[in-house]
């Protein structure tokens, strides 16, 4: 199995390449991969929580599934293991929806004979974004007073995961 590409050469956020042909049906992404994210929602969500943590991206970018789901995880993962599951709310705030295209070119002996280079390079899907602006909740931590350092903590492990730079808002629920 082929390796995904780096972060970076999907990171960057513009006008996603829409195709016209005089053919419709290659006007239009032929299949959507699935969403590597597997809950958005973790935790209690019925009990009432004091303290409201959001990660927020610094920058307008595009965060592949494979990426929030790694954060979820590990996040999830510290909480989890500290407070049960009924002891905080988690919840994945963006969505994967812009579909990610390559257009696979052949290399190595003879690529010339069946290569079609440029030439159709609508490309193929191969995976899914969340396209984030700047200052967008990017995953929602519902806690107690008492577990305020353990969520903080939670989060800093969560931003290495993801290809840019977050911070935390704290809000009070009133």
């Amino acid at each position: 199995m082929a390796r995904i590409r780096k972060a970076c050469a999907y990171r960057r956020l513009e006008r996603p390449y829409t195709r016209v042909s005089k053919y419709r049906k290659k006007s239009f992404i032929r299949a959507n991969p699935n969403v590597r994210v597997v809950r958005f929602n973790m935790g209690s969500e019925k009990k009432k929580y004091g303290y409201t943590l959001n990660l927020l991206s610094n920058k307008d970018i595009q965060i592949r599934d494979n990426s929030l789901e790694s954060a979820r995880q590990t996040s999830n993962r510290i909480l989890e293991k500290a407070l049960g599951a009924t002891g905080y709310f988690m919840a994945v705030k963006v969505y994967p929806h812009h579909v990610l295209r390559e257009n696979p070119l052949a290399a190595g002996a003879g690529a010339d004979r069946f290569s079609t280079g440029m030439k159709k390079s609508f490309g193929k899907p191969i995976g899914s974004a969340a396209r984030v602006k700047r200052d967008q909740v990017l995953i929602e931590i519902r806690i107690d007073k008492a577990n305020l350092g353990l969520a903080r903590k939670a989060f800093t492990r969560a931003a290495k995961k993801l290809p840019c730079s977050c911070r935390v808002e704290m809000k009070e629920n009133k």
